[in-house]
């Protein structure tokens, strides 16, 4: 089955740090871009970050920058972001996507577009 799983969520006290994982199953994660995002109840979903092979640097918006850090094993087929210096503007469910088009041409006028595929999503609370 062609899959995304993401784990790695949960409660954190604000200052601390979680690492996400996103497991792909059913397809090779390094053919893909893949993208974290967030969403909090009542705001937009915002990307947090964003990888693929053909672009060497990862994107981040100003809101983490600094802070997160993306990174793949393609051993494991996996993508984390690993994720400091957390505060309570964190608190969202964190989603994980791909798809087989680069990082850069995923937003066309400010909307995001068609991905191929996304996970379920974790929680991660911080609590301040």
């Amino acid at each position: 089955e062609v899959q995304l799983v993401e784990s790695g969520g949960g409660l954190v006290q604000a200052g601390g740090s979680l690492r996400l994982s996103c497991a792909a199953s059913g397809f090779t994660l390094d053919d893909y871009a893949i993208g974290w995002f967030r969403q909090a109840p009542g705001k937009e979903r915002e990307r947090v970050s964003c990888i693929s092979k053909s672009e060497v640097v990862p994107y981040y918006p100003d809101s983490v920058k600094g802070r997160f850090t993306i990174s793949s094993d393609n051993a494991k087929n996996t993508v984390y972001l690993q994720m400091n210096s957390l505060t309570s503007e964190d608190t969202a469910v964190y989603y994980c996507a791909a798809d087989q088009h680069r990082c850069n041409t995923w937003y066309y006028n400010g909307q995001l577009r068609y991905l191929e595929l996304w996970g379920r999503g974790t929680q991660v609370t911080v609590s301040s």
